[in-house]
């Protein structure tokens, strides 16, 4: 198959890159930030939520929506193609819990009431959300969740907690999958998909910090939360297949290949700067570069799929688990190359690329379980992809 670009988008791309040449952070670009060490970084949220709306008022995160709800009905590869220069510069903005996993949601599964009322505020990078899905002791067994909403006249009253919710600290709103039926079997039949506002009344958040001292999850609980019914997806007890729906979306958006591939090259860069790669590091490396290619290429087809209009299955899973786990090895060749420098965070002045490197390692871990654990990727794999039977 042949993923070559169009004039217009490889125009866009250039668009792009010049735009980002010019308003993306400096800083960050000097210090060569990834997607996910973001949270390390000095106001950072200021400057993730002011190029989100810069990126906006250019109408680039809603590229490839309907034209009739604000979008521009492009090719999902422009969003690719945005992604991929979003990287390439170590440049944020990209909120891709609202871009790629509520407005893919609201878009499929919502009403016109919900699409009118909230998918303008996520194309214009004003409105932030977070992800209401894992709890604590059920995080792969996401149908057995616990925390309930229960019924009252006009609304929903919410109560239970969830966990590594990422970003809510400053989210504006949350999708949130809760129980609505105690009695349901099988249990994922009693669950309700709701759109909550995180300046609701009951909401507390807690931050959670990773082992690379970075804060972007954090455990939410809610206490007698009230949400009108109208914020209802799907309708009741049909949240199983809005969050199966947004799961397939959220296991294609992040470009690790994009990401291990832009830290694959500093890496290279700055190692040749200082002729410290030997002959088993040159091999390393030209194994990665086709690891990370290949996760390219899977991730091209899955864009294909989707521009195709598609149902993605067990692609989805190969697309994220390559990804995800190419960052991974990237991260740990970086530790290899640099040997006991690689350990020095940002606080030292001998820190290899600004601590970029242990702050990726550090980071890469959670990769294995974050969009649905690698073992889920590969169950999935096997089972819808291969054909083979159940394990577990």
């Amino acid at each position: 198959m042949d993923f070559k670009f169009t004039p217009e988008e490889e125009a866009f791309r250039k668009e792009v890159s010049d735009f980002l040449d010019k308003e993306g952070p400096q800083e960050w670009q000097k210090r060569k930030v990834s997607f996910f060490d973001m949270s390390g970084q000095e106001n950072w949220i200021a400057i993730h939520r002011d190029m989100a709306q810069k990126l906006g008022a250019r109408g680039w995160l809603s590229l490839h929506w309907p034209r009739e709800y604000g979008g521009q009905g492009l090719s999902p590869f422009y969003r690719l193609i945005l992604r991929e220069e979003l990287a390439k510069h170590h440049c944020p903005g990209y909120h891709s819990l609202s871009v790629d996993f509520v407005a893919p949601a609201i878009l499929l599964k919502g009403s016109d009431a919900l699409k009118k009322r909230y998918l303008p505020g996520i194309a214009s990078g004003k409105v932030m959300w977070c992800e209401g899905l894992s709890e604590p002791g059920h995080g792969s067994d996401l149908a057995s969740l616990e925390t309930f909403a229960g019924e009252e006249d006009d609304c929903f009253v919410a109560n239970g907690q969830k966990i590594w919710t990422t970003y809510a600290h400053f989210a504006d709103w949350i999708f949130l999958l809760a129980r609505t039926d105690r009695q349901a079997q099988p249990n994922y039949r009693g669950l309700t998909f709701f759109l909550v506002d995180m300046r609701t009344p009951g909401i507390t958040v807690n931050p959670i910090i990773n082992m690379a001292g970075h804060h972007d999850f954090n455990e939410v609980f809610f206490d007698d939360v009230r949400i009108p019914k109208e914020n209802i997806v799907d309708g009741v007890n049909r949240g199983w297949y809005v969050a199966m729906a947004l799961l397939d979306y959220e296991r294609t958006s992040d470009l690790g290949y994009a990401i291990a591939g832009t830290l694959l090259n500093d890496i290279v860069e700055y190692a040749r700067e200082l002729d410290i790669l030997d002959a088993e590091n040159k091999r390393r490396m030209a194994e990665l570069v086709a690891e990370c290619e290949v996760a390219r290429l899977t991730h091209y087809h899955v864009t294909w799929m989707q521009s195709q209009g598609k149902v993605l299955n067990y692609e989805a899973a190969m697309c994220k688990l390559l990804g995800f786990e190419s960052i991974q090895h990237v991260a740990e060749f970086g530790m290899q190359v640099f040997k006991h420098y690689g350990l020095l965070s940002d606080t030292s002045s001998l820190a290899p690329l600004y601590g970029r490197i242990s702050s990726c390692y550090l980071r890469s871990f959670g990769h294995s379980m974050e969009a649905g654990t690698s073992e889920i990727d590969r169950d999935v794999i096997a089972q819808r992809g291969l054909g083979l039977p159940r394990l577990r």
